[in-house]
């Protein structure tokens, strides 16, 4: 499939490039530079006379489709959305039909090795997508695959349902599977896995994280677990006793040094924790001040190095949006229009000095946040 040869044909002309000095000398160097064409990344390495260059792919060229039928049953965004935030409501549409097996429902996070897998958190989230623009039945697909997981076996999940091995499952799986199941009116028949000693979005070592407890609001103790208290749905006031400092909210509980995290907006949209409201605005407006022309990056504590991520930006706008907080909200939503490539995909993440994409390419999980960015911006 291709997004339209036209486009593409324009896209070889635009050449996104920098160099960034890495210190030292003026002969030491890191040149980055995007093929939009092949959609990859070079990376051109000088250090003295030495030279060294990387060619890597950031996903399968050509692998969205257009369709226009399929565009024209949207549900349309409403007035006032300007063209710009259509065409990447039109895009991320195209990205989430791509991903997804429309037999099976199930959604691979992106085209490239290493990322052609299910996550429950990154398909959840394309259902819950889907159902917002208006398709009940393709959402409904992936919330049946997502219901027929074994979601205590992995973290990822092949196309046909079984584990993959490689990671420890994570502690907000169950949160996002209800979440999705809600949306498109299923029940929501999870048990609910513990998420203290888990590891979360981040998918680094095992903690008590606020993420996991907030997706852990979202489902209810059933069948073996339902005696068990360490997968008990925690209250807001705990997750506010544990995670609160200063009227925000922090990383880890009890740990005030573990900085803020731009997912406290997930108990905002999608689990709507009210009485959180208040420090989630204080924490996603710090964050967002703080970030940069291309986006935010997860947390404060984040050690993967300072390149903006994609799907935090997006969903700290959606929730800011669900706030009331329109201008903090369209700010970020600009940055997500920088840092699409020239044909509207949306990178996992971007260099923080030049924008340019350094990870997969489309990233599933960030076109359907910017989808219900777009959608709270202008329902």
């Amino acid at each position: 499939m291709a997004w339209g040869r036209a486009a593409l044909g324009l896209a070889v002309a635009v050449v996104l490039a920098a160099t960034l000095v890495s210190g030292g000398s003026r002969e030491d160097s890191v040149r980055l530079r995007y093929l939009p064409e092949s959609n990859e990344l070079r990376t051109v390495v000088e250090y003295g006379r030495a030279r060294d260059v990387d060619v890597r792919s950031l996903g399968a060229p050509g692998a969205i489709g257009a369709d226009p039928r399929w565009l024209a049953r949207a549900r349309p965004l409403g007035p006032g959305a300007p063209p710009w935030a259509r065409r990447m409501y039109r895009r991320s549409l195209l990205v989430l039909r791509a991903v997804t097996d429309q037999r099976s429902g199930a959604v691979v996070a992106g085209f490239r090795d290493g990322w052609e897998y299910v996550w429950p958190r990154d398909a959840g989230t394309v259902a819950i997508a889907l159902a917002s623009a208006g398709y009940r039945a393709e959402a409904w697909r992936v919330a049946r695959f997502l219901l027929g997981l074994d979601l205590g076996a992995a973290a990822r999940f092949h196309d046909d349902g079984t584990p993959v091995d490689g990671r420890a499952v994570q502690g907000d799986a169950a949160g996002w599977v209800a979440a999705a199941a809600r949306a498109v009116g299923l029940r929501a028949d999870v048990a609910l896995q513990p998420w203290r000693d888990r590891a979360d979005y981040q998918e680094g070592e095992s903690g008590d994280y606020l993420t996991n407890a907030i997706a852990s609001t979202a489902g209810e103790p059933k069948g073996t677990s339902a005696g068990d208290l360490s997968v008990r749905r925690p209250a807001e006031r705990e997750i506010r006793r544990e995670f609160g400092v200063g009227g925000m909210l922090v990383r880890e509980a009890g740990d005030s040094e573990s900085g803020l995290d731009s997912a406290a907006a997930w108990a905002v949209r999608p689990f709507a924790q009210p009485a959180l409201f208040p420090a989630v605005r204080r924490t996603l407006l710090r964050i967002a001040a703080d970030g940069s022309r291309y986006g935010i990056i997860p947390s404060e504590s984040w050690e993967g190095g300072d390149d903006p991520w994609t799907a935090p930006t997006a969903w700290t706008a959606w929730s800011l949006a669900a706030l009331g907080e329109r201008r903090a909200a369209l700010r970020l939503m600009a940055a997500m229009r920088r840092v699409a490539t020239p044909v509207g995909m949306l990178p996992e993440r971007v260099d923080s000095r030049t924008g340019i994409p350094t990870s997969t390419t489309p990233l599933a999980w960030s076109h359907a946040f910017a989808i219900l960015a777009i959608r709270e911006l202008w329902p």
